[in-house]
């Protein structure tokens, strides 16, 4: 008795496969840019935000690009290409080589509260209207960023939705006692700044809510990967490793 022939299809990848990331267990730095630092990147494991201590918080910060023609799809190919130009002075991003795609792990370098923090984050998904990144172990907060540009009566809006919780109970602290407006400043001046790219001004509208104010105290451990401490301590420790270089050589 012959058996059914299998469809082909059925051994084919979804649609959208192309446009996620294909391996999302650890963060794997392809190319270390001058000035980047991995110190908190390296071998990390990308955090969703049910994995972070804080509570959850949904984030969306909505700008209207007004008086101008422009598709969503134009709007996030510029996006993409001048990313590290939109942040607030004193931020860095180093993007991978091949740019904002699927898989590529960029460094940041931050600076929350004047002190610096060497991180990281993962592009998860990025296609011709959308992308969305995730951050590692020891970032401020766990959880997911996408940036999205869609048609609304007639105008197109450009939007950063944040879906986080903080990683740690230091990290928690921090947000309560200011971090999370500095969070809502870093991505309004974000917004206005690509907005400028367009040549238009505009308000951006910032919605915050929370979803969930538990604490999740199963959590607790993630203080161990800190960047915010692990970052302090390695440029406290600069000058014994510049020493022990100088006897070696």
């Amino acid at each position: 008795m012959s058996s059914t022939p299998k469809n082909p299809e059925d051994n084919e990848q979804p649609r959208d496969a192309i446009y996620w990331a294909q391996q999302t267990s650890e963060f794997r730095v392809s190319h270390l840019q001058t000035g980047a630092l991995d110190l908190n990147v390296e071998g990390r494991r990308g955090l969703s935000p049910l994995q972070g201590f804080g509570q959850m918080w949904e984030k969306l910060y909505r700008v209207r690009l007004s008086g101008i023609t422009v598709s969503p799809a134009e709007v996030i190919k510029g996006w993409k290409e001048n990313f590290p130009a939109f942040w607030p002075q004193g931020n860095r991003f180093f993007a991978p080589l091949t740019g904002i795609a699927p898989g590529e792990v960029a460094i940041l370098r931050l600076a929350p509260g004047g002190m610096p923090l060497s991180t990281g984050v993962m592009v998860l998904y990025a296609d011709e209207e959308s992308f969305t990144l995730m951050t590692p172990q020891g970032h401020i907060f766990a959880g997911w960023i996408t940036f999205s540009a869609y048609e609304d009566d007639g105008c197109t809006v450009a939007q950063a939705q944040v879906l986080m919780r903080a990683s740690d109970p230091l990290y928690e602290l921090g947000m309560r006692l200011g971090g999370s407006k500095v969070e809502d400043k870093f991505w309004e001046h974000t917004l206005t700044a690509l907005a400028a790219h367009f040549e238009v001004k505009a308000q951006v509208e910032t919605r915050v809510t929370c979803m969930d104010p538990k604490l999740q105290w199963s959590e607790v451990r993630n203080i161990w990967q800190n960047a915010a401490m692990r970052t302090m301590i390695y440029t406290m420790t600069s000058p014994v490793r510049w020493m022990r270089k100088r006897r070696k050589s």
